[in-house]
């Protein structure tokens, strides 16, 4: 009786986690719309703006093992998570009133420390699902829900940033997502989290050097989570010039202005493919998940570059995206399977900065290849992801053990389960 009281407590936290997930994903993804539209604002030009993103986004892939190992270590998580969360809300708050105001190192400092906390909301948050589910089917449609959350803040944060930029300002916008953010951390002292245990009496403590290298050696050794890390962050060097792909795209086509259209399109798609998952009777694979979301979306995308008429192109990205979006479902739940327990928030949290490093650099690469065809550049990322798929295929394991044999090669920190 008591178990089954945990359990039910566990599944009716699951609401509460995907509103907390949501309202901290809607802040990050409302960010790049309020900033850059503030900027224009308060010194005409959107320069400032790019280098405040430039450098929200920078600390990530530094930040996501420190994270990681800091919450692995730490007895209450609950404390790591909530401070994250308020300092990533503070921090868009400061970003409101600062962004064309203050001087720019300091501006640019406090993006720094702001961006530092992403991988708690854009990884850190999915490795808490394991503490609210069994493994099976309920946590598989957690994960695809997970996913839906995200890929609906994807369309909601920007969406909502504009609007409120429009009707009353910028820096209206920036200090909604900061109470977005701040909602995100009230309602996250609800959720359960778990403790860590003490190491056992004379039982050596790892450092916090040793942590780091244990998560890293995770995500190299373990074969599925390298594959799923190379193949995940070569599609992001793709999706991370999109939209501004789409944009020159639209341009080039002379419809100006229907790349917001073309992306809103990609996102509803993404949004409706994550919640079909949930759904999907019998389930799909993950490993194969992966492949399929990763070719339909690169062949989609192809397609898209073909000189067919603007109903058809909105058509391709919709489908484009609905091959995307389950892609974040199999890559949370594959993370989950495979993570050594100690190090499992370190995984998600390493993967998430990895993929927005991956992206920032496609963003980088497109920026300086905007000179050529608008299409070529849309076949450049359709090519990306057709060229992960491959990747992922060869690198995966062949075997149907959930996790690589050749693990326990990098002995890891002796730690109960976070989550």
């Amino acid at each position: 009786m008591p178990r089954r009281s945990a359990l039910s407590g566990a599944r009716s936290g699951l609401p509460l986690y995907l509103a907390t997930a949501f309202f901290a994903r809607l802040a990050e993804e409302g960010m790049a719309v309020a900033v850059v539209l503030l900027a224009l604002q308060r010194s005409g030009s959107a320069g400032q703006g790019a280098f405040v993103l430039t450098a929200w986004m920078a600390p990530h892939v530094i930040a996501a093992p420190l994270v990681g190992a800091l919450v692995s270590r730490m007895r209450h998580p609950r404390i790591c998570y909530l401070g994250a969360l308020s300092g990533f809300a503070g921090a868009i708050a400061v970003l409101a009133t600062s962004v064309g105001r203050a001087p720019a190192p300091v501006t640019l400092a406090v993006a720094l420390i702001g961006g530092s906390f992403g991988p708690v909301v854009s990884g850190g948050l999915s490795s808490l699902i394991t503490a609210l589910l069994p493994a099976g089917g309920s946590r598989d449609r957690a994960y695809a829900l997970d996913a839906a959350v995200y890929n609906a803040a994807s369309v909601a944060g920007p969406a909502v940033a504009g609007l409120v930029a429009a009707v009353v300002s910028p820096g209206a916008a920036m200090l909604l997502l900061a109470a977005a953010a701040a909602t995100a951390a009230a309602l996250a002292t609800g959720l359960p989290y778990g403790h860590r245990q003490p190491a056992a009496a004379g039982a050596p403590a790892g450092t916090l050097r040793a942590d780091l290298a244990a998560g890293l050696a995770a995500v190299w050794r373990i074969r599925a989570l390298r594959a799923l890390t190379a193949g995940t962050c070569l599609a992001f060097v793709g999706v991370g010039g999109l939209t501004t792909t789409t944009v020159l795209l639209a341009g080039h086509r002379e419809h100006p202005g229907a790349g917001g259209i073309l992306m809103t399109a990609f996102a509803l798609g993404a949004l409706a493919g994550s919640l079909a998952v949930a759904r999907w009777r019998p389930p799909l694979s993950d490993p194969r998940l992966v492949t399929l979301a990763l070719c339909g979306t690169g062949a989609a995308l192809a397609a898209a570059a073909l000189p067919v008429s603007p109903t058809a192109t909105t058509a391709l990205f919709v489908l484009a995206g609905l091959c995307d979006g389950p892609l974040l479902t199999a890559t949370l739940r594959l993370r989950a399977v495979h993570a050594p327990p100690p190090v499992r928030a370190q995984v998600f949290t390493l993967g998430a900065g990895l993929k927005i490093t991956a992206a920032a650099c496609g963003a980088t690469l497109v920026g300086a290849a905007a000179a050529l065809p608008p299409p070529l550049l849309l076949l450049g990322i359709a090519a990306a992801h057709l060229a992960a798929a491959l990747l992922y295929t060869v690198v995966r394991p062949r075997e149907a053990s959930p996790r690589d044999a050749a693990c326990p090669r990098a002995p890891l920190p002796d730690a109960r389960p976070l989550p």
